[in-house]
């Protein structure tokens, strides 16, 4: 795949702007037409040399391209392919980054264009939107889930897993149905439980708000998800609906399981619960990117003097590494300490961890 490929983009928010910016800094043989509501995305993106072609309106010349990413809400997507579907050339690959995928592979099936269709889940993302929080390093280490239409060539396949893996994300290739039913479980279930929990405690909380206070460690981070777009997640729970349910009703019973234990006082069923949980979440693959955001976060002690943020920090600087957020931990509740950093890439991510270990401050999980 040396020769020069024109890719048409539907969409530049995060996801389809992390794509882009991507195939622009990783390769050399990428022409990005970039379609996209707002202007001032499309300027910017210009402005950045990520979009060769940017356009305001859709026409016929936007969709001869070799493949075409459909980056927008699922409904648009669905709506843009209804009224265009005639304009697609023989030999382009549609594909979509939806987190759901058996709407868009119903209406490509109506619009007879599966064998140009090849569905697409980049399992990465962070809780802020749009062009201007993209980055080339989201899907770095990240899967890329693919769900062809069983009549696409596999001459076709092989090309888009080999021009997804210049990204830097890992292609893995799964049925429609099995992707549905993973997400669910893995993916939109956690989201569900997150924003559960924060209710709960929200309605909960004192007039002094001391539970808003005092969440700061582990609560914060189990529920960091439910910071996600409200919109996103309202689409996705309605389109993957009956999954969702099946797995809710399970972690359901799950939960009446574990209130039972606790209630007898079962102190051996209460361990097994811990220790099969402890166990299997620790034979995870630490890609260090998930389902949900793809996070390089390390947490030290900090000595509680003047001058000691300015150390880590100007040690960081010199060596040329940019953090993405940092936080000062109050709640000392599961860490001593409290100086957390999340960078934007992997390489700057072990730099840090390197610089920091030879200077002897003490890490946490």
């Amino acid at each position: 795949m040396d020769s020069q490929i024109t890719l048409s983009f539907i969409g530049l928010g995060l996801i389809g702007g992390s794509i882009a910016k991507a195939f622009k800094e990783r390769t050399s043989h990428c022409y990005l037409k970039v379609y996209d509501l707002n202007d001032n995305t499309l300027q910017l993106a210009q402005k950045d040399g990520i979009a060769d072609e940017i356009h305001t309106t859709l026409s016929e010349d936007f969709f001869i391209c070799d493949y075409l990413f459909l980056c927008a809400p699922v409904s648009v997507n669905s709506q843009i392919l209804r009224d265009y579907h005639s304009c697609v050339i023989s030999k382009c690959i549609i594909t979509d980054v939806g987190s759901v995928k058996t709407p868009i592979h119903q209406a490509i099936r109506d619009l007879g264009l599966s064998s140009h269709f090849i569905g697409g889940h980049p399992m990465a993302g962070s809780e802020r939107h749009g062009y201007p929080n993209s980055s080339s390093g989201l899907l770095e280490n990240a899967y890329y889930i693919f769900t062809p239409e069983p009549e696409v060539e596999k001459s076709a396949i092989n090309d888009f897993r080999n021009l997804i893996s210049q990204t830097g994300a890992m292609p893995f290739l799964l049925t429609v149905d099995h992707h549905d039913s993973s997400t669910a479980a893995i993916s939109h279930l956690p989201h569900l439980i997150a924003s559960s929990l924060v209710n709960m405690i929200r309605e909960s909380d004192d007039e002094n708000e001391t539970f808003k206070t005092l969440a700061a460690g582990g609560f914060k981070d189990i529920t960091r998800i439910a910071s996600s777009s409200p919109q996103v997640w309202q689409q996705i729970t309605l389109e993957n609906r009956e999954y969702i349910l099946s797995y809710l009703d399970r972690y359901m019973e799950h939960l009446t399981r574990v209130r039972n234990i606790l209630f007898s006082r079962d102190a051996d069923d209460i361990y097994d619960f811990f220790q099969t949980a402890q166990q299997y979440r620790d034979s995870f693959i630490d890609t260090r990117s998930g389902p949900f955001i793809k996070q390089y976060v390390l947490t030290i002690d900090i000595p509680d003097k003047k001058g000691a943020l300015a150390d880590v920090i100007n040690l960081l600087s010199q060596n040329d590494i940019n953090i993405k957020n940092l936080g000062i931990l109050h709640n000392r509740e599961d860490q001593e300490g409290a100086l957390r950093m999340e960078f934007y890439v992997k390489e700057e991510f072990e730099t840090a961890t390197r610089l920091l270990k030879e200077k002897k401050y003490t890490f946490h999980l």
